[in-house]
């Protein structure tokens, strides 16, 4: 079969096609035929050797498609149903071997190039505003990287939720516009700031009649974390899903009290979706949102299989919108690569 490896750590010019032979399913597990596989930020750190990983891998966590075969002992799953995953490995390939309990079945009414768009994006958003910090009526948020995969979702699902104001930062004119398209109530451009540790919660503060927002979703890390922090209302929460521009120092926790008794968590999705009832259950609510129209998946950028350097170099670059896949079997569920 047809695959990407990265042979070692560094940047996307490590990333290669390799043959290799076809995997087989395993008790517990599904051999499924890939269509599209999703492109994440951790499939970069894995690549550039920020995550321990051996050498050479197959990346890729997330991805939708067909299964092939069915491992002995497994229940539930029959040659050619359609699913998805979020935290299989290997996804770079024609084929891929997930447990059958982490496997995400896709409704009739979803493609499989929605549902891997909406797999591990779609969750995070869903975790972050329904269970880190459950957003509802009255409720000022201030989401960073509005026009990217998870801020698109998040910005989305928040006014769902009844958020009263929903404030996003974005880097050009053309994702701010984006992220008001997706319900942005107010957009900030963040690459205009001089000193985003200032004049961030300045802003934020006059959107907020100075009492800044109840929660921060910030998954940039390092150049947003001060002006984040800073934006946060009384006992209000910063919740650090991410680190796109670098991980945050150590920092003195007097500083959360001088905020004014202020709250701040660094979550992760595996810890929300541990057993297969809840992760059934938060991408049945991501479905059913995606199938009424309530909630819109951007696909910024797609790639063949063969092209998995440039859709890194696309993803590093801040210059994507919504989701970035490689498209591997498109033709599974009809659709194809504009």
């Amino acid at each position: 079969m047809h695959t990407i490896e990265a042979i070692h750590a560094g940047g996307p010019e490590v990333l290669f096609p390799a043959d290799r032979p076809r995997p087989t399913a395993a008790p517990g597990q599904l051999l499924v035929r890939v269509a599209y596989a999703g492109v994440n930020f951790i499939d970069t750190y894995r690549r550039a050797g920020l995550y321990p990983m051996a050498f050479p891998h197959i990346p890729g966590t997330e991805g939708a498609g067909v299964v092939e075969s069915v491992g002995d002992g497994v229940d539930g799953f029959s040659t050619g149903d359609r699913v998805a995953w979020v935290d299989g490995g290997s996804s770079y390939a024609e084929y891929a071997v997930i447990s059958a309990d982490r496997a995400i079945r896709v409704p009739a009414e979803i493609t499989l190039r929605e549902a891997a768009a909406a797999a591990l994006q779609g969750l995070t958003a869903h975790y972050l505003v329904t269970s880190t910090f459950p957003v509802g009526p009255g409720d000022d948020v201030l989401i960073h990287a509005g026009a990217g995969g998870v801020g698109l979702l998040a910005t989305q699902m928040a006014r769902l939720l009844g958020a009263r104001t929903i404030i996003t930062t974005t880097s050009t004119p053309k994702k701010a516009e984006l992220s008001r398209q997706a319900g942005a109530t107010n957009t900030l451009i963040y690459s205009e700031f001089e000193d985003i540790a200032t004049d961030l919660p300045a802003a934020v503060r006059a959107l907020t009649s100075g009492a800044g927002v109840q929660v921060v979703f910030d998954g940039v890390g390092l150049t947003t974390f001060d002006g984040s922090l800073a934006s946060l209302a009384t006992r209000g929460m910063m919740v650090l899903f991410g680190a796109s521009s670098g991980p945050v120092p150590p920092f003195d926790l007097q500083r959360l009290n001088a905020g004014g008794s202020l709250y701040i968590t660094r979550p992760s999705l595996w810890h929300y979706i541990e057993t297969p009832a809840e992760l059934a259950r938060r991408a049945c609510e991501v479905f059913t949102w995606i199938e009424s129209g309530d909630l819109e998946i951007r696909i910024g950028d797609e790639f063949s299989l063969s092209r998995a350097r440039q859709a890194h170099e696309a993803l590093e670059s801040r210059k994507t919108t919504g989701k970035v896949l490689l498209a591997v079997a498109p033709h599974l569920d009809g659709t194809y690569p504009s």
